[in-house]
């Protein structure tokens, strides 16, 4: 049976644009709402007590231009994924490849070039993690409870209303972890997955996005809108929800830790989950099926 991709196409393009959207606006209008009312101009001074152990004394005004800027980069990231799935063929070539993970790897050191200067990184980021044994803890319950929910999502329908929707259920890279046949390019799909996804994702949505937002607006807000933008910019619609939920369970981690060793352990536990899974369907899809 072959299913008309125009749909699909369709709403994707409207995820897109509507998640961003929304991110966009409860931000701004937050943002505008407090500013309104400040007392006081905010300056740069040593940590507070903030909610959570996440810090944000180091953020200037200047970063909300900062949050603009990676905004606008996912947004348009996210659209051109939108609006490229009507092409043919394989598009996870090892050139391909190479290109995509020197942009991932390029993205958090523009956030590097943004905070050096005004704070080391291993204050800005927790680097330094005392506690870090309670990351055997921590990575393997957040995993299992995203899987929970992904089952209960299943349970509940979730699967069958994207069908009905027009909308592939899984995402076509997933699909050609199933289905590749260049070792190189498979290879390459493990390691962007696997190391440099959790490491510059982590930095940019949880290191830089979230506690810039969540000084000038408020933690709840600087959660759904760093989760929101990070699920979006995957520019998936059958994603959409578990990775906005995945993206507040890193938040939680992050400020439970202080540091974003737990967020990129956590986010390496689950990719590397994932990436198992589907090469045990590609070994056995017997298995799978059943």
């Amino acid at each position: 049976m072959q299913v008309d991709c125009e749909p699909m196409e369709n709403l994707t393009l409207i995820s897109v644009h509507a998640s961003y959207l929304l991110a966009l606006g409860l931000f701004v209008a937050v943002l505008a709402g407090r500013f309104m009312l400040a007392s006081k101009p905010v300056s740069i001074g040593p940590p507070t007590l903030p909610k959570g152990k996440v810090p944000g004394w180091f953020y200037v005004p200047t970063d909300l231009l900062g949050v603009l800027v990676f905004f606008l980069i996912y947004y348009g990231f996210a659209y051109m994924g939108a609006t490229a799935e009507k092409v043919e063929g394989n598009p996870y070539t090892a050139e391909a490849l190479l290109f995509g993970i020197g942009i991932q790897v390029f993205m958090p050191a523009m956030a590097f070039a943004i905070v050096v200067g005004r704070v080391s990184p291993i204050e800005w980021l927790g680097l330094r993690w005392k506690d870090w044994v309670q990351v055997f803890g921590i990575a393997p319950l957040s995993v299992f409870l995203m899987f929970a929910f992904s089952i209960t999502l299943y349970s509940l329908g979730y699967n069958d209303m994207l069908v009905a929707l027009g909308v592939a259920e899984e995402q076509q890279a997933v699909t050609m972890f199933r289905e590749g046949q260049d070792p190189v390019a498979l290879a390459m799909m493990v390691f962007a997955a696997v190391i440099v996804a959790p490491v510059c994702e982590e930095v940019i949505f949880r290191g830089y996005l979230y506690p810039v937002a969540k000084k000038y607006a408020h933690p709840t807000v600087a959660a759904l809108f760093s989760s929101l933008v990070f699920a979006a910019a995957h520019g998936n619609v059958a994603a959409l929800v578990p990775l906005f939920v995945f993206g507040l369970v890193l938040v939680a981690v992050y400020e439970y830790t202080g540091s974003i060793w737990a967020p990129i352990a956590v986010h390496f536990l689950f990719n590397g989950s994932t990436v198992v899974i589907q090469f045990v369907a590609r070994l056995y899809p017997e298995v799978i099926a059943q």
